[in-house]
């Protein structure tokens, strides 16, 4: 998992409704990353939801914000017009950029081990180096604390 002050590893990913997405050529700008593990599961949803809800006051701020999952495009599309979501989502179909970012994990849920996506956010500084990282996100008030992290920057 990268550290903060360290560079943000650079990744190129579709996204949904319009080209793909390579953070390195949004230097210049904050951008956060938030991975999550399922679209249209609860918690997933509810942290969409919560950063669609700020998504003008990030843009107010300079900040762009991306969802990551390993779900398709399809996946996503039919996720965001479901939920009237417009927080711009990654697909990471191959699962590099969750290994890159240290995010794909050994889970356990109901006696189950499995892996998967454990909930993260990365804040990244117009420099392109990570300012701030969330592990283990618990989902309420999440989206609000990383907007204040923004603030901050």
């Amino acid at each position: 998992m990268p550290e903060i002050g360290e560079n943000a590893p650079d990744f190129t990913l579709p996204v949904t409704g319009g080209d793909p997405v390579t953070l390195s050529e949004m230097k210049g700008h904050s951008v956060v990353l938030f991975f999550y593990p399922r679209d249209d599961t609860s918690g997933c949803t509810r942290e969409n939801e919560d950063f669609t809800a700020l998504k003008d006051q990030f843009e107010a701020l300079g900040c762009k914000v991306f969802g990551i999952s390993k779900d398709t495009i399809a996946s996503h599309d039919k996720f965001m017009a479901k939920k009237s979501l417009t927080i711009p989502l990654l697909s990471d179909a191959e699962g590099d950029v969750c290994e890159r970012y240290g995010v794909w994990k050994e889970k356990k849920m109901y006696g189950k081990t499995f892996m998967g996506i454990e909930r993260s956010t990365f804040l990244i500084g117009k420099d392109g180096t990570i300012a701030q990282v969330w592990n283990k996100v618990k989902v309420p008030d999440h989206a609000a604390a990383v907007l204040e992290a923004v603030k901050a920057l």
